[in-house]
This record gives C-alpha cells, sequence and structure tokens, in this order.
C-alpha cells in the first residue's frame, strides 16, 4: 500500500444527527468498539457541549476504546472546547479535538455575521487553545466547497500555523460535483505554503447522490483523510458511506495508485448490521456492499455466468466483506443451471430428460410468485415422476 487513507468515522455524530437515529449511551458504547474492531483510524464519539448524554457517551468511548483515536467536535469557542478536552481526557494521546467554523459567504452574512477577518481570527485562536490542551486538532471549515478557494487557502495556512494536525474541507451540503471537488483538493495542495504539515481531510454529504464519488475524487487530488458514516445515515440524504469508499480503493488499487485502508473488510457487514440495528435505520436491500441484493443474483444469465466464474458479475468477493456465499435466489428470471445446482444441491437426480418439463413448471410458478421456494422445487419433481 503506497498511501495509507486515515478513516474517520462519525456515525456517533453526524451520523446519530439524522432524526429518528438519536442512540442511547450504552448504544453509542457498543458502535464504538465494533468500529474499534473495524479498524477504523478515528471515531467522532459526539458533540460533549450539546448535553450531558453525549458528554458522557464521548468520556465512555475514550476510557473503553484501546486503539482507534477518539475525537469530540466544538465551535471556535471556549466553552466547547474545555467541554470536548474534558470529555476526552481519558482517551490521552489518543485524543483529538475537532473544531469547525462556517467559512462561505452565505455563511458568514446569514448564520454567523462576520466577515472574513473575523472568521479567521475566531479559527486561529480556537486552534491555539485546542492545541495548549491536546495533542492533536483537527479543524473544518464548515461549508469549504462553497468558500472563495483563495480565502479557504488563506484559512486552511493560518489553521496550520496555529497547531491544527488534520484540516478537513467539507462538502457540507453535497453541492459539490467531483471534478470540482478534485480542482479544489488540488488547488489547496499546491497553494498553501504549509500544507505539507498538515493532513487534508473530506467530509461530504450526500444531497445529490455524490458524496462516495466526491470522496474518492478527492483522494486521486491528494486528500489523506476522509470521513463518512457506516451505512451513509446522517443529516438529510446522508454522508459518504466508509464501506463503499473502502472497498472502492480495495478493489481498484490500480486507480487509486495503491491507495488503501486499515480497514477489516471482513467486520464491514457485521457493522452495517449493528448500525441499523442501533439507529433504528434499515439499510436498502440495493445498497452497496452492505446491502441484502449486493451479491444475489436473480438473472439466469447473471447466474449462469456466476456459476461458470463468480467474475463475470462480481467485482467484490462477498467473504472478503463478512457475507457468505454469493447467492442465487430463485426467481421468474432464473435459468436452468442455477435450477439445476439447486436440485442438486437438495439431492434430487432428475433425468436430463425431464427438465424441461421440469423447467416449464418452474417458469410457472415464477410467475405467479416473487421467488420459487425448495419446496416448490420438490414438488415439481413429484409432479413430473408421479
Amino acid at each position: 500500500m503506497k498511501e495509507h487513507i486515515h478513516i474517520f468515522d462519525t456515525t456517533l455524530r453526524d451520523g446519530e444527527q439524522c432524526p429518528g437515529a438519536a442512540m442511547t449511551v450504552e448504544q453509542k458504547i457498543q458502535v464504538a468498539m465494533q468500529l474499534e474492531a473495524l479498524g477504523v483510524d478515528v471515531i467522532e464519539a459526539g458533540f460533549p457541549v450539546i448535553s450531558d448524554g453525549d458528554f458522557h457517551a464521548v468520556r465512555t468511548v475514550a476510557e473503553r476504546t484501546e486503539k482507534s483515536r477518539v475525537c469530540g467536535l466544538a465551535r471556535c469557542v471556549e466553552k466547547d472546547i474545555i467541554a470536548a478536552h474534558e470529555a476526552l481526557k481519558a482517551a490521552g494521546d489518543r485524543e483529538r479535538i475537532h473544531l469547525v467554523v462556517a467559512t462561505s459567504p452565505i455563511h458568514r452574512k446569514y448564520k454567523l455575521e462576520k466577515s472574513r477577518g473575523q472568521i479567521r481570527e475566531m479559527a486561529v485562536k480556537a486552534v491555539a487553545m485546542a492545541s495548549g490542551l491536546c495533542g492533536e486538532v483537527q479543524f473544518s471549515a464548515e461549508d469549504a466547497s462553497r468558500t472563495e478557494p483563495e480565502f479557504l487557502a488563506e484559512m486552511v495556512e493560518a489553521v496550520i500555523d496555529a497547531g491544527a494536525a488534520v484540516v478537513n474541507i467539507p462538502d457540507t451540503v453535497g453541492y459539490t460535483m467531483p471534478e470540482e471537488y478534485y480542482r479544489l483538493i488540488s488547488y489547496l495542495k499546491s497553494n498553501v505554503p504549509n500544507v505539507s504539515r498538515a493532513r487534508l481531510s473530506v467530509h461530504c454529504h450526500d444531497d445529490m447522490g455524490m458524496a462516495v464519488a466526491n470522496s474518492l475524487a478527492a483522494i486521486r487530488a491528494g486528500a489523506q483523510q476522509v470521513e463518512g458514516t457506516i451505512n451513509g445515515i446522517g443529516e438529510r440524504a446522508g454522508n459518504t458511506a466508509l464501506e463503499e469508499v473502502v472497498m472502492a480503493l480495495h478493489s481498484r488499487p490500480d486507480f487509486f495508485s495503491g491507495a488503501g485502508t486499515g480497514i477489516r473488510t471482513k467486520e464491514l457487514v457485521r457493522t452495517s448490521r449493528m448500525v441499523a440495528a442501533m439507529s433504528g435505520l434499515p439499510v436498502s436491500r440495493s445498497k452497496a456492499v452492505v446491502g441484502a441484493n449486493a451479491f444475489a443474483h436473480g438473472s439466469g444469465i447473471h447466474q449462469d455466468g456466476v456459476l461458470k466464474n463468480r467474475s463475470t458479475y462480481e467485482i467484490m468477493d462477498p467473504e472478503e466483506i463478512g457475507w457468505g456465499a454469493t447467492e442465487l435466489p430463485l426467481t421468474k428470471h432464473s435459468g436452468r443451471h442455477a435450477v439445476k445446482m439447486r436440485l442438486d444441491a437438495l439431492g434430487f437426480s432428475v433425468p436430463d430428460t425431464d427438465m424441461p418439463r421440469l423447467f416449464e413448471l418452474f417458469k410457472q410458478r415464477g410467475d405467479q410468485c416473487k421467488f420459487v421456494y425448495d419446496d416448490d422445487l420438490a414438488a415439481m419433481v413429484n409432479t413430473i415422476h408421479a
């Protein structure tokens, strides 16, 4: 692996901000322990200042975890920074305070009512304060993708000088397109004199379905950390689905110049199911990588190809992700090869001369229901042998 892409998981903070996804402290602890088992580099455990519950959850994650860095969010104000540090102290040298302030014209005018200079001053002061409290500080320029590039470059340079070890360039409202995001990260890499002293991170939202594509474009441009959530849960349309980024890098080292992660991919399905259960947000069957249909083939043409060579229709090995073997559910679209394979697996020896009649019965049954089950096949065998 030529470049290690750091995986920053914000399921417990940004993911939990999805309406209806709030978790109890104990649920957050269980998810955090599984995220550590998955091998994420950073767990953003919450926003300590917003409630006693979030403070307690962040503190407990900091106490219970052993390997992943633990992060707490804070606005660029003193009370937030102090709360974050108090909650994170138990993590020791794994502590990271994550500071955020908006930088785009629309946020400066309508939300903050502050000038560029005032925003820069807030950020620098906050980073300096947080750096005096913990070993690693991350700064996020909220709505960076709608910020003037030259001002964004000024901000990045200033916070790095103030002590930020990681600088995050969020696409907060899912506004940008992959080519634009690539150009923005490339611009910062070329126009921030001290950029090599910090790690550039990206945090994308999925309002137009571009979060994963934007994150991957940013990696190509030189970003070294990707933020996201398991199953892509989060505000509005959600965040970057980390499992998709991980498997894109895993499956296409040729395209990403060998960049990869330290994620234990066999834990992805287990982690996805836990997050779905704890958040109460089910995973769509057609969801990439972790959806129930991700490795299920219903078409006869596809089933025949997979039976002959899995790589004809599968670009990833389901067992590497934590699934079992490839599924070939029998439907009206299935072909003779898949039906014969299932009959053999069930122990039915059907002569080739009887297969046309059985397959005719199979198609009739398939037209009447969504799936043809083992009991249905057994009944068909009895019919042709009667």
